[in-house]
């Protein structure tokens, strides 16, 4: 199992838009092609209160690469982000990064 790291900075003002975008349309339709989360945070106290952090379990880089590419190109995704974004752009950068877990890792 590999975790991929996802942070999108928000535009100022625009998380509240990115947030109901995932609670309302993003995550059922990630459940459509198997992607798995495995946590989403915003910031509490620190550097980025318009962050939003996220982290997907993948079994492989293959299995992200397939799942990931027939998602972008989904309809369903492609007219949700439109929606969402209908007022302006929502994310001003994205940063992702693939975890392995150690061997003494609590999560495997």
């Amino acid at each position: 199992m590999i975790y991929e790291q996802r942070i999108y900075s928000c535009i100022p003002g625009r998380l509240p838009a990115l947030l109901k975008r995932f609670e309302t349309q993003t995550l059922k339709i990630w459940e459509k092609h198997g992607i798995k989360q495995a946590g989403f945070w915003t910031v509490l106290v620190g550097d980025g209160n318009n962050d939003l952090h996220y982290l997907l379990a993948w079994e492989s880089l293959a299995d992200r690469e397939k799942k990931w590419t027939v998602f972008q190109s989904d309809p369903a995704w492609i007219s949700a982000r439109a929606e969402s974004e209908k007022d302006g752009p929502i994310i001003a950068n994205v940063k992702s990064a693939f975890l392995q877990p150690t061997s003494f890792s609590a999560v495997k």
